[in-house]
C-alpha cells in the first residue's frame, strides 16, 4: 500500500522514529504469522469509518484469542498517528498490527504473553478513484477458511496478487468451487438488470467496511441489492463489475481475464457510478 516507509511508529504505548523501533526475532507474528491487523483510511487527516474498523479488529482479535491488557482509546490513538506523520491535511491510512507477542517458538498459545501493538499513517493517493478502471483476472481461491479474520498470514493473497500484477492486471478475483468469493484485498460487487449482488457474508470473506458502506447505499438510493454469489460461469452476464476496498473505495472493473485466458470486457454501469459518487459526496461532508 505505501511505497515508502513511515518516520514515526507506536509499538507498545511508545511513538518511536521508525528506525529505532525493534520487535523481536522471536514475535509470533514474524515466526508464525500470529497476527491480525486493520486499515483506516483518512481524508484530509479525518478518519473515515474509523468505528467499523475498530469493530471489526476487535472481533479478529476476539476470533483469534489475543487479549489486550488495557481498553484503548482508539480514536485519540488513530488522530496521533496521523499527527506524528505530520499528515493532518492529507489522504492516507493508519495501519494496526497485533500480533499475540514474542515466546518460544509453539504451535499452540504461550502463556503470560503481551501482545506486540504497531500502529502507523501513511500518505496514500486516494481522489480520482472514480476515473480508473480496473483489469482483473480470475485465480483459484486457495486461501484458508476463515477469511473473515483480518490475519497478517497473507501468503495466498500475495501469491494471486502477484500473478495478476506480473500479468499487468490490477487484482485478482477469486474463485472458490465454481463461484466468486472476493478479490484478494477488495469486495467484489456485479450488477444484472439493475440488481446488485456480492458474496453473502461468511467465513469465505473478509467483512469489507467499504463492502457495508455499499450495502447500505443501495438501501438508501433504493437499489435492490442480494447477498448471493455469482457462478463463475455467469460473468458474461453481468452488466457492471465493481471492486471495493479501504484503499481501492470503489474501483469500476472494465476487463477480466478468465482462466482460459479469454477475455470479458465491461463499461463502467451507472450503479458503479452512483455508488462513486455518493462515496465522494460523503468523503467530502467529513
Amino acid at each position: 500500500m505505501a511505497n515508502k516507509y513511515p518516520n514515526k511508529v507506536y509499538l507498545n504505548g511508545e511513538w518511536l522514529n521508525a528506525d529505532k523501533a525493534k520487535v523481536s526475532v522471536f514475535d509470533r507474528g514474524f515466526m508464525l504469522g500470529d497476527g491480525v491487523y486493520e486499515v483506516i483510511p483518512f481524508y484530509r487527516g479525518k478518519p473515515f469509518l474509523s468505528s467499523a474498523h475498530i469493530r471489526r479488529l476487535e472481533y479478529c482479535l476476539n476470533e483469534v484469542s489475543i487479549l489486550l491488557e488495557q481498553r484503548f482509546a482508539w480514536s485519540e490513538v488513530i488522530d496521533e498517528a496521523i499527527a506524528q506523520a505530520g499528515l493532518t491535511a492529507s489522504d492516507g491510512a493508519v495501519y494496526i498490527q497485533i500480533t499475540r507477542g514474542a515466546a518460544p517458538r509453539t504451535h499452540y498459545f504461550p502463556q503470560n504473553v503481551l501482545p506486540t501493538i504497531l500502529i502507523y499513517a501513511f500518505e496514500l493517493q486516494l481522489s480520482g478513484f472514480e476515473h480508473r478502471k480496473a483489469k482483473v483476472l480470475v485465480a483459484k481461491d486457495l486461501r484458508w477458511h476463515r477469511c473473515d479474520i483480518k490475519s497478517t498470514s497473507l501468503i495466498a493473497n500475495v501469491q494471486a496478487n502477484e500473478y495478476a500484477h506480473g500479468l499487468a492486471f490490477d487484482e485478482s478475483i477469486l474463485e472458490r468451487n465454481g463461484i466468486i468469493t472476493e478479490g484478494t484485498h477488495t469486495s467484489f460487487f456485479c450488477v444484472r438488470n439493475g440488481v446488485v449482488y456480492t458474496h453473502p457474508a461468511g467465513p469465505h470473506i473478509l467483512p469489507g467496511i467499504t463492502r457495508d458502506w455499499v450495502i447500505n447505499m443501495c438501501f438508501k438510493l433504493n437499489i435492490e441489492i442480494k447477498e448471493e454469489a455469482l457462478p463463475i460461469n455467469d460473468l458474461q452476464e453481468v452488466d457492471e463489475l465493481f471492486l471495493t476496498g479501504t484503499t481501492a473505495q470503489i474501483l469500476a472493473v472494465t476487463e477480466v481475464m478468465l482462466a482460459d485466458r479469454s477475455t470479458i470486457t465491461k463499461r463502467t454501469g451507472s450503479i458503479t457510478s452512483k455508488m462513486q459518487q455518493a462515496f465522494i459526496e460523503e468523503i467530502e461532508n467529513l
